[in-house]
């Protein structure tokens, strides 16, 4: 078959063949059958869990350039039970959180560990408790022996200044003091991704090309402009290919910019994600339950989706066997990760706090000051800008009137309420502090008496 295919491009014109087409013929004879032919059950061993496929894809590295891999997301569950002093202060603190008052409302923080959590307003029947800042959202139960105490989220920024474990360490301890644990950390679902540099078209293929076990395929773009693919959403596995640099426009990712830079970027060049999402069901499959389990076995987690889950091929009409077709040269690099190697630089600018970025705020008050202006018919900078200032001051002391405040008691309640939202202040009195403090204590004697 691969002769056969070889023989096909040679005889095509040269100015008629695509990128994909040029790729094969400089690598088709240099990768090892086995990197093409994907025996189904080559992943899998006797004791359930997951062989890897890890070939070298030798070919031109002007093509593909990988920049990162890694766990973006990790979702895990703890089994265990929460302290009573800890179950009563959170049920405050969402009291505060449910406040009228915007002063009530800021105070719903719980801090411990180094961080500040905002504590929210609402939860669900199962996990009533929220807290969350820009590392963990830790949702926590009510005492159950049939629901985890705590269902965590580790968010993407954090896993990418810290290797999975390490982060999983300093969550433990933070629940450590909330609650007794019982077992190791389970995993619910897991993000694997990787960002690349390459000069082939991604929008150059049809769905067609796609081998996979999903049952949805969809385009995407923005305005006109190609932004990626997705295979299998909604299912147990699923898979996106897309622009990342673009991505991080809108979601303010600023700090994967130097990661990439340390790893050979060149301003200017696209860079690509692949992204897996493994949900709990199939990491089960494979017998892979713990978080050590699964992180011992990324290599084959990853082969896995990328050979047996989903293939990028290039079609071949003359053969309607679709399992054989030649794999796409840009799959043959992603699938031949190896999970084994050093994944690329980490961020060092991770703070576990959620701030907008300033771009976001400065063109809101760019607005503001615009819509001002024109209403009042003003063209002068200058003066706009001061008439703009004295009405806004103004206005916070009527408004700040009509509450009992002056107007800089005013700002600062909103300072207060959005620092709760970013994790940058604490906002709790000094008698607060004090209770936490006693809470400590209390968990740390209960603790003691249970010989933990």
């Amino acid at each position: 078959m691969l002769e056969k295919y070889k023989e096909s491009i040679k005889s095509t014109e040269p100015m008629q063949r695509t990128t994909s087409e040029r790729e094969a013929v400089r690598c088709i004879g240099e990768v090892d059958d086995t990197s093409i032919e994907v025996s189904p059950s080559s992943n899998i061993s006797s004791e359930g869990t997951i062989r890897s496929n890890t070939v070298p894809y030798n070919c031109n590295r002007k093509y593909f350039k990988l920049l990162r891999f890694g766990v973006d997301s990790l979702y895990l569950s703890y089994q265990g039970e929460l302290f009573p002093e800890v179950k009563e202060r959170l049920a405050e603190l969402k009291q505060l959180a449910q406040h009228p008052e915007i002063d009530q409302q800021a105070q719903a923080q719980y801090a411990i560990a180094g961080h500040i959590f905002e504590v929210k307003d609402k939860g669900s029947s199962i996990f009533p408790y929220v807290m969350e800042d820009g590392a963990f959202r830790i949702s926590l139960s009510r005492t159950s022996k049939k629901t985890p105490m705590a269902y965590v989220k580790l968010s993407s920024r954090y896993l990418c200044s810290m290797a999975p474990d390490e982060a999983e360490k300093h969550l433990r301890h933070i629940l450590n003091e909330l609650g007794s644990l019982n077992g190791h950390a389970h995993v619910s679902r897991i993000d694997l991704c990787a960002d690349f540099v390459s000069s082939e078209n991604m929008e150059s293929w049809h769905r067609e090309a796609w081998v996979t076990r999903g049952k949805k395929i969809d385009t995407h773009a923005i305005n006109e402009a190609f932004t990626g693919w997705s295979i299998g959403m909604g299912g147990k596995i699923s898979c996106r290919l897309y622009n990342k640099l673009l991505e991080i426009h809108t979601s303010g990712r600023t700090d994967l910019i130097p990661v990439w830079k340390e790893a050979g970027w060149q301003e200017g060049d696209p860079v690509w994600r692949i992204e897996f999402q493994l949900m709990r069901d199939v990491l089960n499959e494979h017998g892979l339950i713990s978080l050590d389990s699964v992180l011992a076995n990324l290599n084959g987690l990853w082969s896995y989706a990328s050979t047996e889950w989903l293939r990028l091929t290039i079609p071949n009409s003359d053969d309607q066997t679709r399992s054989r077709w030649p794999i796409h040269p840009l799959w043959g690099y992603i699938s031949s990760i190896d999970w084994e190697s050093n994944g690329g630089p980490l961020s060092r600018s991770f703070k576990a706090t959620r701030l907008p970025d300033d771009n976001r705020i400065f063109s809101l008050g760019a607005s503001s000051i615009a819509s001002y202006m024109a209403k009042h018919g003003m063209t002068d900078f200058d003066e706009g800008l001061d008439r703009y200032v004295l009405d806004l001051f103004k206005y916070f002391h009527e408004r700040g009137f009509f509450m009992g405040l002056t107007g800089e008691g005013y700002i600062l309640e909103k300072v207060r309420l959005r620092a709760k939202e970013f994790n940058t202040l604490l906002n709790g009195s000094e008698e607060e502090q004090e209770q936490l403090k006693i809470n400590k204590a209390a968990a740390d004697y209960q603790k003691a008496s249970d010989g933990v």
